[in-house]
């Protein structure tokens, strides 16, 4: 009775297993501790002088002719076969025909004239002759007495005319003037967002449309710059070929559209041509010149190439104000063209020497 109140048993305690316990070590000593180990401090960056890039951008130039002629030159006597050795070395730096009969002529005169008698002495007269035939092409450009210089550039695809446009834009602003970009190549794929990063670069104002047409483009930022007292203004303009007869109309409308914004425009037309198409920049200077009235020319991508000489070429064919030269990515890699540094950076050893080539 009553049974179902009866308690149920306590279960028996279940004896919980301990975890084992490794017996202690026996103490001793502290190991010593290494002592921390020191990372030297890094080497200081020491940017490299303009003279000095510059000597390194042409070094592909200096080889085919400083390097080259170094093969001719020293203590070996000037004679015909020397001067046709010559000749050959002026050709492969694709100084054109013209520049290096030229050059030639006027070193058979000195040879003649100041007795010369080692080939080292006859290099030292090529620099001089050199310099002088490149000496009219250097005319800095001074972007004064209009408000706002309007620069309109020009190239085919691949010569670098908008990375140069936003290496320009940091030349100017360091010389202390305001910049607005017009993104006025409408025709190439991306053309507006490239320079549209290099206006983030350098905090620079960019006048661009979605596909509109180029010459609305540029009349929209010449009257923002107007309005806004801009001192210079650089107008993108599509690449184009010269013989893409279609384009080079087009480019010339730009040209035209710039003088209804303002009447005293462009001030500067510049042409940008890759170094690297040698002879080919002479059908470039003269199609566009006949196109739109190129009065400035900027020369990139020396760095990547042997054919420098092309520059003796333009001097001597279609000599137009050479403004500036590129010799490197950097955004200071653009920098005036100085006839004086560009000789010496070609003959090294004779301006060492002489301090007159």
């Amino acid at each position: 009775m009553f049974g179902f109140l009866k308690k149920s048993p306590k279960p028996e305690p279940v004896e919980q297993p301990q975890a084992e316990v490794a017996p202690s070590a026996t103490p001793s000593a502290p190991a010593s501790v290494p002592a921390p180990v020191v990372e030297p401090a890094p080497e200081p960056v020491v940017k490299r002088s303009w003279a000095e890039r510059l000597k390194a951008g042409l070094s592909r130039t200096r080889q085919q002719i400083g390097g080259g002629l170094a093969s001719l030159f020293g203590l070996r006597k000037i004679d015909e076969d020397l001067l046709e050795e010559l000749e050959t070395t002026l050709l492969m730096a694709d100084c054109g025909v013209e520049a290096t009969q030229h050059l030639l002529d006027e070193l058979r005169k000195r040879w003649k004239r100041d007795k010369l008698e080692t080939a080292d002495q006859l290099q030292k007269a090529l620099a001089d002759e050199l310099l002088a035939l490149l000496q009219p092409l250097e005319q800095p450009l001074e972007v004064t007495g209009h408000s706002p210089y309007i620069i309109m550039i020009a190239g085919v695809n691949g010569s670098g005319k908008t990375t140069s446009i936003g290496k320009l834009a940091k030349y100017f602003q360091s010389q202390g003037k305001s910049v607005l970009l017009a993104a006025g190549d409408t025709f190439r794929a991306a053309a507006r967002e490239q320079l549209m990063t290099w206006g983030e670069r350098n905090n620079v104002t960019v006048i661009a449309q979605e596909g509109g047409d180029a010459a609305a483009v540029i009349f929209d930022a010449i009257n923002a710059a107007k309005a806004r007292g801009i001192d210079v203004v650089l107008a993108d303009t599509a690449g184009r070929l010269p013989t893409q007869l279609h384009l080079m109309e087009e480019i010339a409308k730009v040209r035209r559209v710039i003088a209804k914004a303002e009447p005293t425009g462009p001030h500067e037309v510049l042409l940008v041509l890759d170094a690297n198409i040698g002879q080919n920049a002479l059908a470039q200077v003269k199609a566009f010149d006949a196109a739109i009235g190129v009065t400035g020319l900027v020369v990139t991508k020396l760095d990547g190439t042997a054919k420098g000489g092309v520059l003796a070429a333009i001097a001597r064919q279609y000599p137009r104000p050479l403004r500036f030269i590129g010799v490197g990515e950097g955004i200071d890699d653009l920098q005036p063209f100085k006839v004086r540094e560009f000789v010496d950076a070609l003959f090294e050893p004779v301006a060492g020497a002489g301090g007159a080539a």
